[in-house]
């Protein structure tokens, strides 16, 4: 008679290969916080999105589902003219921005720190489709309009005020990290049906030579108008 092999443990489910994955999931949060600390941006990893994307931290337990809301009406094109962010105490002037020789995105005037930057091309506040505002994290005199901006939480307001003077009122979705290097212009720029807003400044480790490593990206949808 054949003696019965024994079979042996798949690999993945060895004990050997269990701690050495638990490991490698603790070095990669280690490495997330570290790298974060003291450039405020958020520190809670997002998980579904892999290690180098971060998102502002949400309530502990799921919250009860919500009576759901008709959307509100989208806006006519009008100009925008501030923006504010309640949370942050942010209340700035916006300035219209265009593309430059290159096709990106200019930036805010370096000499005018508190003011924020609309793209002229995309939406105005309410419109439909991907508006986008920029603003500098600081300049060389100090901290700038979005200094803070990494912490802003889900949930909260974003206003943006027009030129008609009506307001568009945005909900903050997420807040991401992103390396310049492999910025995702789709999911940044690309097109929506619904009115949502892009909020973004420089993020990550500073470099005098090649300045910020990263970008801060606040998502949120419009949920009001006034």
């Amino acid at each position: 008679m054949v003696p019965r092999r024994r079979r042996r443990r798949p690999w993945h489910r060895t004990r050997a290969y269990r701690l050495a994955r638990t490991a490698m999931l603790t070095v990669v949060l280690v490495l997330v916080v570290v790298r974060c600390d003291g450039h405020g941006t958020p520190t809670a990893p997002e998980g579904s999105h892999g290690s180098g994307n971060l998102a502002a931290a949400g309530p502990a337990h799921a919250a009860s589902p919500a009576e759901p809301t008709r959307p509100p009406r989208p806006l006519p094109r009008s100009r925008p003219t501030t923006v504010r962010i309640p949370s942050l105490g942010i209340d700035a002037p916006i300035t219209g921005l265009g593309l430059d020789g290159n096709r990106e995105l200019e930036t805010p005037p370096i000499d005018k720190p508190n003011i924020v930057g609309w793209y002229e091309g995309g939406p105005t506040p309410g419109e439909p489709g991907t508006a986008i505002a920029v603003g500098h994290r600081d300049t060389t005199t100090g901290a700038a309009v979005f200094a803070g901006l990494a912490s802003v939480k889900r949930g909260k307001q974003i206003e943006a005020r027009r030129a008609d003077g009506r307001t568009a009122v945005y909900t903050v979705d997420r807040v991401k990290v992103y390396d310049k290097a492999g910025f995702p212009d789709k999911e940044v720029y690309g097109p929506t049906r619904r009115p949502e807003l892009r909020v973004i400044t420089c993020g990550g480790l500073f470099s005098r030579r090649t300045g910020y490593t990263s970008n801060v990206v606040v998502f949120a949808h419009l949920t009001a108008t006034k």
